[in-house]
């Protein structure tokens, strides 16, 4: 590959978590990128999100910690567990003391908007091209010229695909694979503090588990907000629109019976968001010569272990990484990049999936053994392989 000025164009396509993350990084190391984004503002449609050890550590590093905290919740319980007809606790992480003396970081929840906002701030204004919408990606000699819907053209070394779930980039480097219908949707609200129930402003990222049903509630936005997921058989919905919404009355509807605490909380949201949760298996390959692939846009997942965000931080900063340690190739960095990550990623799609079915068991012998699993079981210890990763420091980033 024939570099401009022996260092690689880099374009990244997306201008959500990933491609600001991917952006930050590479600026982070010395290497210059341009996002671009199609939407004329940068912003985050959705809510909350946990931000674990594995990428607290990765924010921390860009040196905008600090701003990451101003709108930051730290958690002092994680992964409440909570039975759905009287909300006994069944399993609990303590996510400060023990979890910062374990893994070195406490666990977050943030909007995602705070979110996109902290990585914004570790990036240089001219690193982003808003209203660029990409069409499609040519080889042209010795480099990759991107078209936009403008008309508009750019040439790159390298392309980076951090365009999300309906990726474009990922349809030019591997086989498409139709999603498909998972039975489940997700409702979303972000409900006001004040007109929550008062024990949903503790800071605890709590799950309440039932049969086909879950609901996770925690607050945002410096405890201005809490952020409601819940999800449900999905009645043949097949919209994984993240805009589309749903009535009170629905989200009712789907809870009937269950603890009162729970209805009162459902019943303090105004306008409900509700989507499919479609399935995608795991990608054969994320990578051609000259692109690759990052975050939602290489491994898609269900939100059940609340890791979306951070493997799309951690992709980022090995991305990095590999590229800076090799610069002569450029290729072989984004190979390199890949079989780091997929390995790992893979993983965590996978048991997000089956996830669905142990949250989701019917009253009985199952379900009873599974509750006895959460009482008996340490995770914070269980999840020493997630919490206690860090990005950079993998041992398979050395090149040998």
């Amino acid at each position: 590959m024939k570099l401009s000025n022996n260092f690689p164009r880099i374009a990244i396509v997306g201008g959500g978590i990933g491609g600001l993350a991917a952006a930050a990084f590479l600026h982070r190391v010395g290497l210059t990128a341009t996002v671009y984004e199609q939407a004329k503002h940068l912003g985050e449609v959705g809510a909350g999100l946990v931000v674990s050890p594995n990428s607290a550590r990765m924010l921390r590093r860009l040196g905008v910690f600090d701003i990451f905290l101003d709108s930051a919740v730290p958690l002092d319980i994680g992964w409440e567990f909570r039975r759905w007809e009287d909300g006994r606790v069944l399993s609990a992480e303590n996510m400060a003391d023990r979890c910062a003396k374990l893994y070195g970081e406490r666990s977050y929840v943030t909007h995602r908007a705070d979110l996109l906002q902290t990585l914004r701030n570790a990036i240089p204004d001219h690193m982003i091209r808003l209203s660029s919408r990409l069409i499609d990606v040519e080889e042209r000699g010795d480099a990759l010229r991107l078209r936009f819907q403008d008309g508009s053209f750019e040439k790159a070394d390298i392309v980076v695909g951090a365009d999300g779930i309906h990726s474009t980039i990922r349809g030019l480097i591997a086989t498409p694979t139709p999603a498909e219908y998972s039975g489940l949707c997700a409702f979303r609200a972000l409900v006001p503090a004040q007109e929550a129930p008062m024990f949903t402003r503790r800071p605890v990222q709590t799950l309440w588990i039932g049969p086909g049903r879950h609901l996770v509630h925690y607050p945002v936005s410096a405890g201005s907000m809490i952020n409601i997921i819940a999800v449900a058989p999905a009645a043949g919905m097949f919209d994984e629109d993240w805009n589309a919404t749903s009535t009170v009355d629905e989200f009712l509807a789907e809870f009937d019976g269950w603890d009162p605490r729970l209805i009162d909380l459902i019943s303090s949201v105004r306008n409900p968001g509700r989507w499919a949760l479609l399935d995608r298996a795991p990608l054969d390959r994320w990578t051609t010569k000259r692109m690759t692939l990052l975050g939602d846009a290489a491994h898609p997942m269900f939100p059940f272990l609340a890791q979306g965000s951070a493997q799309a931080i951690e992709d980022a900063a090995a991305l990095a990484h590999c590229l800076v340690g090799n610069l002569s190739d450029p290729e072989q960095a984004l190979f390199h990049y890949e079989n780091i990550r997929r390995p790992r990623t893979t993983r965590i799609q996978e048991l997000s999936r089956s996830r669905k079915d142990t949250n989701h068991l019917p009253d009985g012998h199952d379900q009873q053994l599974r509750d006895l699993r959460l009482e008996t079981a340490d995770p914070l210890l269980q999840n020493a392989w997630l919490y206690g990763y860090d990005a950079e420091l993998d041992e398979n980033l050395v090149v040998r």
